[in-house]
């Protein structure tokens, strides 16, 4: 009897941690956005989380509406958000570039706003039923555990845009520009490097990567509503900032750690303190090692 017990406790556990790793991986892929945008143009685009909910928005119109299937769907919702990002990107943050950060931080919340606003004025502020994008589940040890194909396309997914940013910003000649950008901007555009095209194109790859994370958020939830992408960025925000933001190392880590926590916390703790818990981690961390788990600190210098 105790076996028995002791066996559905294990499965309990590796549920909620597989869907804490799945959750996690949803953050970590918002979270690469925002520390690719921290780490070159040294700014933080709050409005990144309601680029997620345009995404979402995209796919699902072009799958119930235009019936897409849902690989194009996705494309197509990737091809606006990266319009859309860089549109943001010109119009709201590259008149700022010489302009104090809390200038910055005033604009990108107004830019949230405005996104919130016209998704409400567009489609409404009833909650939409999302479609999985794929459906079905793997079913182990007999039936007692069963993993969604969602959650294994969101750690697959998660995992080839970590290792294909990590090529993409180590071996091709834009990739190097943007690191040279993150480095001394000055210094690059002395070298020949278009600064302002590499900060654009850093907010084209977070916008597309914004979109695939709308679809995959959704998929998990199903449902879509004008604030959907409001707290989940702020969450990857968190995640980025736990693994040391401006590292795409550090947001996958940082994103599937806040997952785990954030699922566990729910199972084990209580659903209501879930939230508080995971802020409550970041607050430690930031007290214990300011810099994140993989960030480097950079003495600032007077």
């Amino acid at each position: 009897m105790n076996d028995e017990k002791d066996e559905v406790i294990s499965m309990e556990f590796l549920s909620y941690l597989i869907s804490g790793v799945s959750l996690g991986s949803v953050y970590a892929i918002i979270a690469l956005g925002y520390t690719m945008v921290y780490g070159i143009a040294k700014m933080l685009n709050f409005a990144h989380g309601d680029v997620i909910m345009v995404g979402g928005y995209i796919s699902l119109m072009a799958m119930s509406s235009l019936g897409l299937p849902w690989w194009l769907a996705v494309i197509l919702a990737m091809l606006v958000c990266t319009v859309l990002g860089v549109v943001i990107e010109g119009l709201a943050y590259k008149p700022l570039r010489a302009a104090p950060s809390l200038a910055v931080l005033i604009t990108a919340i107004g830019v949230s706003y405005f996104l919130q606003n016209s998704a409400l004025l567009i489609w409404g502020a009833n909650p939409k039923a999302y479609t999985p994008i794929i459906s079905g589940a793997v079913k182990l040890f007999d039936g007692q555990l069963s993993i969604s194909y969602v959650s294994i396309l969101t750690v697959f997914m998660c995992l080839v845009i970590m290792v294909a940013l990590t090529m993409f910003t180590g071996k091709t000649r834009m990739g190097k520009a943007m690191r040279a950008c993150s480095e001394d901007k000055a210094a690059a555009q002395l070298m020949g490097i278009n600064v302002n095209r590499t900060i654009s194109m850093t907010f084209a790859i977070g916008s597309a990567l914004a979109a695939i994370a709308g679809v995959l958020l959704c998929s998990s939830y199903t449902s879509l509503m004008p604030t959907t992408g409001s707290m989940p960025g702020i969450k990857a925000f968190t995640a980025a900032v736990f693994g040391g933001i401006g590292s795409i190392p550090g947001a996958l880590l940082g994103g599937i750690l806040l997952g785990i926590i954030e699922s566990m916390a729910k199972a084990y703790i209580s659903t209501q303190l879930a939230n508080s818990i995971v802020f409550a981690v970041l607050i430690i961390m930031l007290l214990v090692r300011p810099a994140g788990l993989l960030g480097k600190y950079v003495p600032e210098k007077v």
